[in-house]
């Protein structure tokens, strides 16, 4: 099964179908249901962008994926710095 992968801006707008399906009277069930996912998947992002507006959300998403950027760089320079070593010492 593919993932579909929702925007910042579609999440925040299913969370608020949410709040104003259960403020209208139905379970959180029933409203996550009718919304297209599962309820582990709202409870999700529900805790990560509760609370955030459009904008914090946008911002959240950009500095995550430069966070997972950077990370990689560091492992592939750890990597070099590694095979580097390993040249000095004639181990290779």
């Amino acid at each position: 099964m593919q993932r579909k992968g929702h925007s910042p801006e579609q999440v925040l707008n299913k969370l608020r179908q949410v709040e104003v399906a259960v403020a209208g009277g139905k379970s959180a069930g029933q409203a996550v249901r009718e919304i297209g996912v599962t309820d582990h998947t709202y409870y999700r992002w529900r805790r990560e962008y509760g609370g955030l507006n459009l904008d914090q959300a946008k911002r959240l998403k950009k500095l995550e994926k430069e966070n997972a950027r950077l990370k990689r760089t560091v492992a592939d320079l750890a990597l070099d710095k590694q095979i580097l070593k390993e040249a000095a010492e004639g181990n290779f």
